[in-house]
């Protein structure tokens, strides 16, 4: 932005340069200061419409790993309905954006010090979805510190002071492992504003014994111990068929244009059947999120894409239609994405209906202790650290 800004500066004050006798008068010279303040002015007037939560992600993949793996994946769905009702100081809502890392793993690269960036900082569900079940176990070293170190460097962090930027990081072997020194990490992302929350996955007191908790206090982020192969015991309601009968409906307003249309409205099929596939209650869970507002698709939907003015329906070419839309005109086109639009949210609002109530019955059937080990940990963590940025839940 600010390249373009400065670009344009330029070529105002070039084009309002005289070619007749190479000279510039007063009020020539008066009119370039007035624009290049306008333009400074606007930059530093520039400030985000909304706040951004960024979540990153940093599981071990060793071995002994997969009960954490399948938490994560059953649980993604909890912290994302968990955001769709706060709210910033300013009342609106802020958006949501995960990142995830994978570290400890043979199957990765010695020299990047087993670790890998799985998912750039993303607000796609479907996509983090996907990445989080491609991770699969492996033996290897667990080098905290560095992998740490690593979603610093390479992920865009911002500069927003207003953002809540949280890394949450897994595993079970000590935090001091490695050639890198976790304090150096931790006290690097203290300086980005960047709170490092850990999870030992294994007994409180040795999580201390190897530094895991240090690893949290240093940037005043939350030291949690968790039995990561703790089977998750989810509460069956009399509305989970309901909401995932609305859900299949909901699927079909959507609608796929352009070189990713097919692939996408593929690629949400098959999360649907991978949380499906893990349990009902998974499915009901990411159906919720679909209905919200973070479940936002307008590089591939066109429903989404008009809403958000992305696309002009006029302006699309015939090969980027789906075949049901290729031989309409542009009245009958606008007409039809209406129709799907308004059939969408009358579903979205039957599927949050239907989950007030769900809640509900869970709420009071659910036995103390019975929730999930990473989801209770996490969302604790991350509403204690959300109040600090003065955000609140309706």
């Amino acid at each position: 932005m600010k390249n373009l800004i400065q670009i344009l500066g330029i070529c105002l004050l070039t084009l309002s340069i005289p070619t007749t006798y190479g000279k510039e008068s007063k009020t020539e010279r008066i009119e370039h200061k007035q624009i290049m303040a306008q333009t400074i002015f606007s930059e530093r007037d520039e400030k985000p419409s909304n706040n951004t939560v960024k979540i990153a992600l940093l599981l071990d993949t060793s071995n002994s790993m997969d009960g954490l793996i399948n938490q994560a994946k059953s649980q993604l769905w909890d912290i994302v309905n968990t955001f769709t009702h706060a709210k910033c100081d300013n009342d609106t809502r802020p958006n949501l954006q995960i990142a995830l890392y994978q570290y400890g793993n043979d199957g990765l690269s010695s020299r990047e010090g087993y670790i890998q960036q799985v998912l750039n900082f993303s607000d796609d569900l479907d996509e983090i979805s996907e990445k989080l079940f491609s991770l699969t176990t492996n033996g290897g070293e667990e080098y905290c510190g560095q992998v740490i170190q690593t979603s610093l460097k390479q992920l865009d962090w911002g500069k927003n002071p207003d953002d809540l930027k949280m890394i949450f990081i897994a595993g079970n072997e000590p935090f001091t492992q490695g050639k890198l020194n976790y304090k150096d990490a931790v006290t690097n992302a203290k300086e980005k504003d960047v709170i490092v929350n850990t999870i030992f996955c294994g007994n409180y007191q040795q999580g201390i014994n190897t530094a895991w908790k240090n690893g949290a206090i240093m940037t005043g982020g939350e030291y949690m111990a968790i039995d990561h192969n703790r089977h998750v015991v989810h509460i069956d309601t009399p509305y989970d068929h309901l909401i995932i009968k609305l859900n299949s409906k909901l699927n079909r307003t959507y609608i796929g244009y352009g070189r990713m249309g097919a692939s996408r409205m593929e690629m949400q099929a098959a999360q649907d059947n991978n949380a499906m596939k893990m349990e009902e209650a998974i499915a009901v869970k990411r159906a919720v999120s679909k209905s919200s507002r973070l479940y936002k698709n307008f590089s591939w939907d066109l429903v989404d894409a008009v809403e958000n003015e992305e696309i002009v329906v006029s302006e699309l070419a015939k090969e980027d239609l789906p075949p049901e839309l290729k031989e309409k005109s542009e009245q009958e086109i606008n007409i039809y994405i209406k129709e799907k639009k308004s059939e969408r949210q009358h579903i979205q609002k039957e599927i949050q209906e239907l989950n007030t109530k769900r809640e509900a019955f869970i709420a009071k059937n659910q036995k103390e202790g019975s929730t999930g080990e990473l989801e209770s940990a996490m969302l604790e963590a991350i509403k204690k650290q959300a109040e600090k940025k003065n955000y609140k839940w309706d």
